[in-house]
């Protein structure tokens, strides 16, 4: 049986209750042993459920998807070298954030949740509107005032409740909390049953790769909800034996908001405050991670580290990227933009994963400026 857990005080809770923090306030995680029975996994449809033995959910009955997953890993060659890159743009609502969504509403939906609230800067919003219309469960999205009006109107048209809230990212992660007294918070960074959606990523490279684990995985952090994710994955896979490493993880920040990097850098025990700037890669603009010490110290672990981009490198690994077919927003092309950099460090070969986070349809706006300039 899984239990919720917290990381301060280890209290434990049902995985049944409606809560999303412990009473003392701090995040939860959730204790569970997962199993990968391979031969069931490879006879069932390619999709992140494939894996459901390691997805804590009491009832099939309940899941809550469009049958997405299983996104395709393809080899392109980036500053001379091939690179793995998974193309998780391409899941329904156009982002990787739809692997935790399935997971949490598919939760929300066993424990009879009638409303949920989330805060996002789009694609988590996005992908929570679509999977609650789905499941017939209320929805209220609280967005910063300037978010990319694509997402905007992706959410309002799922029938989301939509809340613009003026000021910073974080000014609408404090806004939501309100109403996550009278609502459950299907929060992409605390509430823990995300995660164990975006695990499925880490699952689904090694079944690619023949049930094997990459050297390194190159991945953009703002809350860390990939990250941490992929870090859990591959974390069970190697306790149940099924890979005999835990991947290399390196976190991309946006040189103009990088606190993580910058307490990484300056071997901090808390993560900064950091004044931040305008930047294209919103996605991970993040100036005050609730989970900061975990991403820490799942990177430092790891024996990975934290590579900034500025944005020039963003726009160039944009225009690189769609010159070979891709076509993605911001986020996605700072992640790629920080592979020559480590690759440059580099003196021997390496198997490197890295990923497509979004579509570039979310930042049309953003794009055809980009386009004006060159």
């Amino acid at each position: 049986m899984a239990s919720l857990i917290c990381v301060d005080c280890r209290r434990k809770y049902s995985c049944g209750e409606k809560i999303w923090r412990c009473s003392c306030g701090s995040l939860l995680d959730i204790e569970f042993r997962p199993s990968f029975p391979i031969d069931k996994i490879r006879s069932r449809k390619t999709t992140l459920w494939r894996y459901r033995e390691a997805i804590p959910l009491e009832e099939d009955s309940h899941i809550v998807s469009f049958e997405e997953g299983f996104t395709p890993l393809v080899s392109v060659e980036v500053a001379g070298r091939p690179v793995w890159l998974k193309q998780d743009y391409l899941f329904p609502t156009g982002s990787y954030k739809d692997r935790g969504a399935s997971v949490l509403i598919s939760k929300a939906k066993e424990l009879c949740v009638e409303t949920v609230v989330e805060d996002s800067s789009g694609n988590a919003g996005c992908a929570v509107a679509a999977y609650c219309a789905k499941a017939g469960i209320e929805c209220e999205i609280f967005v910063p005032a300037d978010t990319s009006p694509a997402k905007l109107a992706q959410i309002e048209l799922y029938g989301a409740s939509l809340h613009r809230i003026p000021g910073s990212r974080e000014e609408t992660a404090r806004a939501v909390l309100g109403a996550a007294e009278r609502y459950y918070y299907a929060s992409h960074s605390w509430n823990p049953f995300f995660f164990h959606g975006t695990k499925t990523f880490a699952f689904e490279i090694c079944e690619q790769m023949g049930w094997q684990a990459p050297d390194t995985v190159i991945l953009p952090v703002g809350n860390g909800t990939l990250l941490l994710g992929a870090q859990i994955g591959f974390r069970e896979l190697w306790e149940a034996g099924i890979i005999g490493m835990i991947p290399k993880i390196i976190g991309v920040q946006s040189a103009h908001c990088a606190p993580l990097s910058l307490a990484f850098r300056m071997g901090m025990k808390t993560v900064p405050a950091v004044q931040k700037l305008d930047t294209l890669a919103e996605g991970i603009a993040i100036a005050e991670p609730i989970r900061g010490l975990q991403i820490l110290r799942t990177v430092e672990n790891s024996g990975g580290e934290f590579i900034e981009v500025d944005e020039e490198e963003i726009k160039k690994a944009l225009i690189y990227l769609a010159r070979k077919g891709f076509y993605v927003e911001l986020t996605a092309a700072a992640t790629i933009a920080a592979i020559p950099k480590y690759l440059s460090r580099l003196n021997k070969d390496e198997v490197i994963v890295s990923v497509l986070t979004g579509h570039g349809l979310k930042s049309t706006e953003k794009i055809l400026k980009i386009l004006k300039e060159n």
